[in-house]
């Protein structure tokens, strides 16, 4: 089996050469796929052969074997994400500088693998004031109360709410280090909510964590004005998620000419990224020049999970294959930024990150006065205002808090809160109708959302989601067509209250500014 040289040499856990006083010890971490270690065939450090009597193994099950005892066993289970520690005896300290370190050995389904890399030496010395860990189990109920401890004794304060929670800590590996404990936002649910989408259709109700009063309320009041007018029609009308490399070159030409030699490889290229992940889709490679740089932008479809680190694993992998089979390439780097992950951007915006989701309705005149007490030439004429305003700032959204609602939602069903940076993003538009009515559109073009993996499945959140029965694969549309027409209602709400001049009134009401 083909693995590029530079995803090979991610089996290599960086940091890990430590000099332990009576000898040295690294370590390797399987980041391809679950693997049986045949054989360890020869270490080398500086050039220089390790003898293989001095060679001792931890594996990934805590056994410890010498060299011989691990090679006459053979087939040793090396699961993905578990780690094989090396450890070589009656060695001199290491200097403390660069080292080359060489590993070969067999493992199935891989074959030979053989690499070399570099790690500078470290000590074998714990700081004093560490924060506690357990190698073993470290979500069991000991380390957690002392880790409660440990932060009450250095905050000098005590912990009354944030060790009470109803959720089972081994569930939240691979979601938090260093667990103590649990943030509790307040949650609320506004709706019911009529939706018309083409993956949620029907009646939702809608849970939202936030501390902002008035949000919630706000929130309701447009949803019940869109059920008078037969509910949001809302629309997932593209799918794509980024990460972007860059190529670095002798010249301008080297990098236009590598280019189209990506565009020649693509279906290559693509085999290469999906054999990483049975979800990962990769469906097409945008290019940018500049200088003597190859900006690649790598578009994948990520099923139910939001996906950057998937597409982050599938793009190091056909980078990989990439660097092994194109001569030229001066430097090299997994991202440049360009995906722009965790930060709003005009690309995103234009081009979509994540799901870009359309949700619109047309709203009867006479059920507006009714219910936000505004006409619709007041909206529309407001909007056309804020135009100018949103032009002047240069501001991502044309709109008024569909960030609230988001993050709202992100909180109450497990999103990675943070890719509200992206999601932020927003187009409104309205028109008047020939009947006096108000059309009202909004476009998100790269909300970030999942309904499996990350937090989405973790005590509350994978609860909100399921209550909304969009927990769990095949999901992720109906989601997301949800949270853009929550979106849209947040809009008319909070619009009407400013044209209106009820925003102040609300707030007073039911917020906290009294």
């Amino acid at each position: 089996m083909f693995i590029p040289s530079i995803l090979l040499k991610q089996l290599y856990n960086r940091g890990s050469l430590t000099n332990l006083g009576h000898g040295v010890r690294f370590s390797l971490k399987n980041r391809l796929k679950d693997a049986k270690v045949e054989e360890l065939v020869e270490i080398r450090i500086d050039d220089k052969a390790v003898p293989t009597d001095k060679i001792w193994l931890r594996t990934a099950d805590g056994k410890h074997l010498s060299w011989a005892e691990f090679n006459a066993a053979g087939n040793q289970d090396f699961p993905l994400r578990t780690t094989l520690v090396i450890q070589i005896d009656d060695c001199k300290p290491l200097p403390k500088e660069k080292h080359r370190i060489l590993i070969h050995f067999r493992a199935s389904p891989f074959g030979s693998l053989k690499f070399e890399v570099e790690d500078v030496v470290t000590d074998d010395k714990q700081p004093a004031n560490k924060v506690p860990r357990d190698d073993v189990d470290d979500y069991g109920e000991e380390i957690i109360k002392e880790r409660q401890r440990y932060f009450e004794k250095f905050c000098n304060g005590k912990i009354e709410h944030v060790g009470k929670y109803s959720i089972d800590p081994h569930d939240l590996r691979g979601n938090i280090e260093h667990f103590i404990g649990v943030a509790q936002v307040p949650m609320g649910i506004a709706g019911p909510f009529l939706i018309n989408g083409e993956h949620a259709k029907g009646e939702f109700m809608i849970p939202m964590a936030t501390t902002e009063g008035t949000l919630v309320a706000s929130y309701n009041r447009g949803m019940k004005l869109f059920n008078m007018c037969g509910g949001v029609k809302s629309t997932v009308v593209d799918d794509a998620m980024q990460r972007a490399p860059v190529f670095v070159f002798e010249d301008a030409r080297e990098a236009r000419d590598f280019v189209q030699w990506v565009k020649t490889n693509f279906e290559q290229i693509k085999h290469e990224a999906e054999s990483t992940s049975s979800v990962a889709n990769l469906t097409y490679i945008d290019n940018f020049l500049s200088n003597k740089f190859a900006f690649l932008r790598f578009n994948f479809k990520t099923g139910d999970a939001a996906g950057q680190n998937m597409v982050g694993r599938a793009t190091f992998a056909a980078c990989g294959w990439i660097l092994d089979h194109y001569k030229g390439i001066k430097n090299f780097y997994l991202e440049s930024n360009f995906a722009t992950d965790k930060k709003a951007s005009q690309i995103n915006i234009m081009r979509t990150r994540g799901k870009r989701v359309v949700s619109e309705i047309t709203i009867k005149r006479d059920y507006l006065l009714e219910v936000m007490r505004v006409d619709p030439k007041q909206i529309d004429y407001h909007g056309r205002v804020a135009g100018v305003g949103s032009f002047l700032s240069g501001v991502n959204n044309t709109g008024l808090h569909s960030p609230n609602g988001i993050t709202a939602m992100f909180i109450a069903t497990g999103q990675d809160v943070a890719n509200v940076s992206e999601s932020s993003a927003g187009i409104l538009y309205s028109e008047l109708t020939d009947e006096g009515d108000l059309y009202l559109s909004l476009t998100i073009p790269s909300l970030i959302v999942a309904t499996y993996g990350g937090g989405t499945g973790i005590g509350t959140q994978k609860e909100c989601l399921q209550l909304m029965d969009c927990y769990g694969r095949d999901r992720v549309y109906k989601f997301a067509e949800i949270v853009g027409a929550v979106a849209l209602a947040g809009e008319i709400s909070l619009a009407s209250a400013i044209s209106s001049s009820d925003w102040v009134s609300s707030h007073e009401q039911y917020g906290r500014n009294r």
